[in-house]
């Protein structure tokens, strides 16, 4: 339950943390809690300066992502329980992860998406997006089954990234044990 969580103190985890490669438990509960999560990470998003940020990323394994093409503070947006159709065209381009700082991969993704979402409210929306917009909601989507821009390295990326990925996972070990805290669902123990 997100009431147990203390969302003020989320961070954006980065890769090694095993929430990254979790896939995500449907949201049920469409409450207070729900909307300050949410808050929270449009507030972690602007602070990294990014675009799009889904709820591994923060260390709950829920099917939600935020996003803001323009960076402007009126235009965040909010999908629960997101699920994308109609993916048409295909364009490959640069990608970064604010879980993967200083990882670069060039991505084939779908040029235009069909978005159908949940807002805050649990009210069912959709919207169609081309270009930048469809990009980061397959990018996001992606974190919500686990996977990362790492699964589309070229073998020439692999090498090039190998350093990074290195620092990354040496950072992650020196954390405290107590620090590595399992991944969330935002639910009691079943």
């Amino acid at each position: 339950m997100l009431s147990q969580i203390n969302i003020d103190s989320l961070v954006i985890v980065a890769y090694p943390d095993p929430v990254l490669r979790k896939k995500c438990v449907e949201v049920e509960a469409f409450d207070d809690d729900l909307a300050r999560l949410a808050a929270k990470m449009c507030a972690l998003m602007h602070e990294k300066k990014g675009v799009g940020l889904a709820a591994p990323q923060v260390g709950l394994a829920l099917r939600l992502f935020v996003w803001n093409p323009t960076g402007e503070d009126d235009h965040d947006q909010v999908s629960v329980n997101p699920h994308l159709s109609d993916l048409t065209g295909q364009v490959e381009a640069e990608e970064g992860c604010l879980s993967l700082p200083d990882v670069n991969v060039r991505v084939k993704r779908a040029s235009a998406a069909r978005l159908s979402a949940c807002n805050l409210r649990g009210e069912p929306y959709e919207c169609v997006g081309e270009d930048l917009t469809a990009r980061i909601w397959q990018h996001e989507n992606d974190h919500l089954d686990g996977r990362l821009i790492l699964d589309y390295q070229s073998p020439g990326e692999q090498i090039a990234n190998r350093k990074y990925l290195k620092e990354l996972t040496a950072k992650y070990k020196k954390r405290k044990p107590s620090m590595r805290k399992k991944p969330s669902t935002g639910r009691r123990g079943r």
